[in-house]
């Protein structure tokens, strides 16, 4: 644990009623956070805010339980990846009930964790929208940030890319798309093997799956990917 510990949550929840204004709250509703009860803060404001509390496990869990989208976007912040365990992953995907939500705990928390991989699995089976959607945002999230995983791991969860190309739900469609894009852009062989799915799907009668294919083979035949690839 780092940082100063607040002496209660109901600090940070204080902070978190000062700080939030009506006009963030439309903000959020511009870009589709459809979070119940927002306070309205901004990103920014909620990155610096977790820098002054550091890392501290308990008041995550204590941040999370809240419901209240800025508090859990904290809670990723604060959270310690080494003490995630697989249960309060289930717990918290289970929760997940906006797309910007899903994106930052799965970028900030959860792919530093070490069930990742496994959870990226098990995810893209899931029936709900922000589960599933969690599975590839994961899978996005290690693209970038899973600097020492092998080449095999990115083409099995191509497979799983393409299972999940036909759910046609946004958010699924939206996250699979940038997970195929992401594992496409992060080395020549691995754009190689992202190329040959784009190719397959693009070639579905099934629409979303189509969408897919193109959308993504498009960026990744691109001379601005392929160029600094090489």
């Amino acid at each position: 644990m780092t940082g100063r510990a607040p002496s209660d949550v109901r600090d940070v929840l204080r902070w978190l009623e000062r700080t939030g204004t009506k006009k963030q709250v439309a903000e959020l509703e511009r870009y589709g956070i459809t979070a119940p009860k927002p306070y309205g803060i901004a990103m920014g404001e909620l990155k610096s805010h977790a820098k002054t509390l550091g890392k501290h496990h308990d008041l995550a869990l204590q941040l999370w339980d809240t419901g209240r989208y800025e508090a859990q976007t904290l809670a990723a912040f604060v959270a310690e990846p080494a003490r995630v365990t697989l249960s309060q992953m289930n717990a918290w995907a289970a929760d997940f009930d906006n797309w910007a939500i899903v994106d930052t705990v799965c970028f900030h928390l959860f792919d530093r964790t070490a069930h990742a991989w496994k959870k990226v699995d098990q995810w893209s089976r899931a029936k709900p929208e922000f589960t599933k959607r969690a599975a590839f945002a994961l899978l996005w999230a290690l693209s970038v940030h899973d600097k020492d995983a092998p080449n095999e791991r990115f083409v099995d969860a191509l497979a799983l890319v393409e299972r999940a190309a036909t759910d046609e739900r946004h958010f699924v469609k939206k996250a699979v798309d940038m997970a195929l894009r992401a594992t496409g852009k992060r080395n020549q062989a691995l754009n190689a093997a992202a190329v040959e799915t784009c190719d397959r799907l693009a070639a579905s009668d099934d629409d979303t799956a189509r969408w897919i294919g193109n959308h993504a083979r498009r960026e990744l035949t691109s001379a601005a990917v392929r160029k600094p690839l090489a």
